[in-house]
């Protein structure tokens, strides 16, 4: 799923509109006790009004002894009959308030007995989250559509919508009037390749079928007045077709910029793996909504620009064949959806192009100075939460970046290659620890500490540089503090940029252990200043670099500010050699914000939390610190 460009431009807005759509989730015990095999759903649709009747045909393996089976409905939606299709004879149910529809079974079926059901029902679906059913309208025509991730799947069909399986393989029949009010053919779109179009008098039937594991969320159907073409991308001699459905209006504009999907098809495909689904088709269908949402083979869309392709096509990899194991797991969809949007414009558009895009996922990911990737089990109530840009989708996409850094390019794709074909996952489900282990395999390494500090835990880092070139040798002294106190220092490779006085450039990657850590390198020229992360490689803000004095730089180790960060006051450490008289406090912008006589005790209290720095006027010059304010 992908937020509109224009969202994405106003993240922190879209994400305190979303926060506001607040979505009940439990895990259902009741749906837990057997194993989905097929759904066939036979559904009645007319554009021209919000609502669905239909059935849902299920088969299912018996997990334990049932006598019993529970299905997820909205409790606004009417079951009208179950019918046990083994006898043939209509069951028993009924509907709760906690929007379960719980069924009599005709005996006790026992454990490891496949056994199969219909449900027939109807009503007006209640529209939630992203707009789990929606009947709107296009240029003057009617359409309906269907989002239900992460909740609404139960909406408009009984289903079981945890995360907790996959259904083995699906039919969609969609039955739809054959024309609308201006004489155009509705044309009907659902997941997998469209079996038939039949026509009854004048009712359309089309026919879809899916033969992949799928979850409840990724099933959807649409329904108006489509113009339909394709592309066909070649597939190393196995070609499969890209099949768009778009409004008419949009035909022409439309036609132009999914040409694309060819080009960013064979670039995941050599940098991955096959299309995860290339025996049946890969999709798009025009919707409602502003953004895109990735249906397993069709992805709904709200525009057709390259970002949006590419993100929506990547989750097919990265959402579909392999889906996060929980809500928690978000970031598994949609961070690796948004880096592999970023790898199009690597791949396309070139470095300087990628640096701009890191910039900007690094200024969203900083503008606030906590919050962790990994979603914590109460904030799964929360659908904003969950599809946070900030965290799930810029932050997401840059834990992954950086991973990228440490293993090395050919590394970092082969763990990538290896996880999306490990036979526990693939077409199943994976949680974090899955991915973890799965990259620390292939790599070798222990990477504990890393996914700890930038997936688990909050914050991020700032570095400052004290350095100074006493003869041919550069000498850096580099430390950080961090946003939050849940990592009291994030270890990893940091760039400084070293620029000459003479326009010389050189990039120094250090690895980054310990605060003052002191770095001696012969780089073959007058430096004139250091840049800190300029390629964005790194979640960081506020870096800065001061050229000291040989003096300054030997004495700098050794005064300490604690605790950094802090949420009041700190105290200073200094050797008795070091004379301060005073000291000034900088805001990130660099405006004086106080000024203090020297003591071993500052009380900051009336500051405002955000990132400061302090300048220490000295006998040995002028010193530099970082400092957090939490």
């Amino acid at each position: 799923m992908l937020f509109s460009q224009n969202d994405i431009d106003n993240l922190p807005i879209v994400e305190s509109e979303l926060a506001k759509k607040i979505l009940s989730q439990k895990i259902n015990l009741n749906t837990i006790n057997y194993d989905l095999k097929y759904h066939k759903l036979d559904l009645n649709l007319d554009p021209e009004e919000a609502f669905i009747s239909g059935t849902i045909t299920s088969h299912f393996l018996a997990l334990e002894d049932l006598n019993q089976i529970t299905f997820d409905l909205s409790d606004n939606m009417e079951v009208e009959t179950v019918i046990h299709l083994g006898s043939n004879i209509n069951l028993e149910f009924i509907q709760n308030f906690n929007d379960e529809v719980i069924i009599d079974l005709p005996s006790t079926q026992a454990q490891g007995v496949l056994d199969s059901i219909s449900i027939s029902y109807s009503g007006n679906p209640v529209s939630s989250g992203f707009g789990s059913f929606e009947q709107s309208n296009h240029d003057g025509d009617p359409v309906i559509w269907t989002l239900s991730e992460p909740y609404g799947a139960k909406g408009w069909w009984p289903c079981k919508q945890d995360l907790n399986d996959k259904i083995d393989s699906i039919d969609v029949f969609i039955n739809t009037p054959i024309y609308n009010s201006d004489i155009e053919d509705y044309v009907a779109v659902s997941n997998g390749i469209e079996i038939s179009q039949e026509i009854n008098e004048d009712i359309k039937t089309t026919h879809f079928k899916h033969n992949y594991p799928i979850p409840a969320y990724l099933i959807a159907v649409a329904v108006t007045n489509y113009e339909v073409y394709s592309h066909e991308v070649d597939n190393n001699g196995n070609p499969f077709d890209i099949v768009n459905y778009v409004y008419p209006e949009n035909l022409s504009s439309a036609q132009n910029q999914t040409l694309i999907t060819v080009d960013i098809m064979n670039f995941f495909s050599e940098k991955f793996e096959e299309y995860p689904f290339s025996d049946e088709k890969y999709g798009h269908a025009e919707f409602g909504w502003g953004g895109g949402m990735e249906h397993t083979t069709v992805s709904f869309m709200g525009n057709f620009s390259r970002g949006l392709i590419a993100h929506e096509l990547a989750h097919q990899w990265f959402g579909n064949k392999i889906t996060c194991g929980s809500w928690q797991d978000i970031w598994l969809n949609e961070g690796f959806a948004t880096y592999l949007s970023g790898l199009v414009i690597e791949n396309l558009d070139g470095d300087d192009a990628f640096n701009s895009w890191k910039q900007q996922k690094v200024n969203s990911i900083t503008s606030q100075l906590y919050g962790s990737v990994y979603v914590p089990a109460q904030d799964t109530l929360t659908v904003g939460r969950i599809f946070s840009g900030r965290l799930s989708y810029n932050k997401g996409s840059m834990v992954l970046h950086m991973l990228r850094t440490k293993l090395g390019d050919d590394l970092f794709f082969e763990s990538l290659q290896n996880y999306l074909s490990t036979p526990e996952f693939a077409y199943g489900y994976a949680g974090s620890s899955d991915f973890i282990s799965s990259v620390e395999t292939t790599s070798e390494m222990n990477l504990t500490e890393f996914f700890n500090d930038w997936l688990f835990n909050e914050g991020y880092p700032s570095y400052s540089a004290q350095w100074e070139q006493p003869a041919s040798e550069l000498q850096i002294i580099l430390s950080q503090s961090t946003s939050h106190e849940s990592v009291d220092f994030f270890e990893g490779l940091i760039t400084v940029r070293v620029i000459g006085e003479s326009g010389e450039v050189l990039d120094l990657v250090l690895e980054h252990n310990y605060n003052n850590q002191i770095y001696i390198n012969d780089v073959g020229f007058n430096v004139s200043s250091l840049e800190i992360n300029p390629s964005y490689n790194v979640v960081s803000k506020n870096n800065f670099a001061v050229n000291l004095s040989s003096e300054s730089f030997s004495i700098n180790e050794e005064l300490i500010i604690y605790p950094n960060p802090t949420k009041s006051n700190i105290e200073i450490k200094k050797p008795y050699s070091l004379k301060i008289s005073n000291i000034e406090l900088y805001n990130i912008n660099g405006q004086l914000v106080s000024n203090y006589n020297y003591s071993k005790n500052l009380q900051l209290e009336s500051l405002s939390q955000g990132q400061y720095f302090l300048k220490f006027y000295s006998n040995s010059g002028i010193i530099y610190k970082a400092l957090i304010i939490n």
